[in-house]
């Protein structure tokens, strides 16, 4: 029982998990009064659970495609024979009814949101509806799990309704952004993915024109991102520099043909990613608050300085980055 329970814990995968998280965050800062109530704990136990049923079944229908892949870091447990089908139905069944359990205190606006979750893990991966192997679908489906989902879990904790005019265009433009770093995630995959006949936008486009359809829509939800929360210019600049990096990470994976190279963009594109959303954060926390606009420029200037460091260290010297999910 202990092995299952770390198991449990492992398949959580705390990097993605932790993505998802952030657009809860998002959600919660939009609508947040001065304080935040314990239903921010549930919702983060609901919500990583329910990734925990994810990434179980996703590992259950695509064990054949990660061996080809050579995933053989510890969280792919199946595809390096540490754990067994019957443990990750185990972990699914089990991390499902945690999900269900920690979303009743949030009543039935929060039980209806993780349901959907749940809902959408199982069809993503497993039959019949295996929404994975359907390549224009998949993206999309990822981008309402990731992003749309967990935004509305986060107003369900502020207590709040969705409003249109505010939530709408925030919500299409983090939408937006996220499908333009999901499409990147089968260049890991291509290689299994093409074997197994696992059709992805990747192989059907081809790489140049993925990677041009990201860079235009990280461009245009980075742009609906401002227009949606419209920050002082300090911020705007932040933004901006953020969305240059992005466009930069995302020219040079196009231009590349080096697999590890390939990965290291990806990953520094994400860095800059993440920077963006942390300033998102910060920028609707504050406002929500009444921060002047000058503290909260200084406070995001600040982040800002701390992100480009590590984001130039990847970007000047990727051949110090390592790979942490292949041995």
């Amino acid at each position: 029982m202990i092995a299952r329970l770390r198991l449990l814990g492992l398949m959580v995968r705390p990097r993605a998990a932790i993505t998802m998280w952030t657009f809860l965050v998002i959600g919660l800062a939009r609508h947040a009064g001065p304080t935040v109530s314990i239903d921010l704990v549930w919702a983060t136990v609901a919500l990583a659970a329910s990734y925990a049923v994810a990434t179980s079944v996703n590992d259950l229908a695509d064990v054949d495609i990660d061996r080809t892949n050579k995933l053989r870091d510890r969280s792919r447990p199946l595809a390096t024979g540490t754990a067994s089908v019957a443990d990750l139905r185990w972990t699914a069944a089990t991390a499902g009814v945690v999900a269900l359990a920690a979303a009743i205190p949030l009543g039935a606006p929060g039980l209806a949101v993780i349901g959907l979750c749940l809902a959408v893990d199982v069809a993503y991966s497993a039959a019949p509806a295996r929404l994975s192997r359907r390549w224009t679908l998949a993206p999309l489906v990822l981008t309402v799990a990731y992003v749309a989902l967990p935004y509305v879990l986060g107003i369900t904790v502020a207590h709040g309704s969705w409003r249109a005019s505010t939530d709408a265009p925030l919500v299409a433009g983090l939408c937006i952004l996220f499908f333009a770093r999901i499409i990147l995630k089968d260049v890991r995959d291509r290689l299994g993915d093409a074997a197994h006949g696992k059709p992805t936008m990747l192989l059907r486009l081809g790489k140049g024109a993925t990677c041009a359809v990201s860079i235009v829509a990280a461009t245009v939800g980075i742009a609906v991102i401002v227009f949606a929360i419209q920050p002082p210019p300090a911020i705007d600049l932040a933004i901006a520099l953020d969305a240059a990096a992005i466009v930069w990470m995302l020219a040079r994976l196009r231009a590349t043909a080096d697999p590890t190279t390939e990965l290291v963009t990806i990953g520094t594109a994400a860095r800059a990613g993440n920077a963006l959303l942390i300033t998102v954060v910060a920028w609707l926390l504050l406002s929500s608050q009444g921060a002047p606009p000058a503290q909260a420029s200084l406070l995001v200037a600040t982040l800002t300085t701390v992100a480009a460091v590590g984001f130039l260290d990847l970007a000047l010297r990727p051949e110090r980055a390592r790979i942490a999910y292949k041995a």
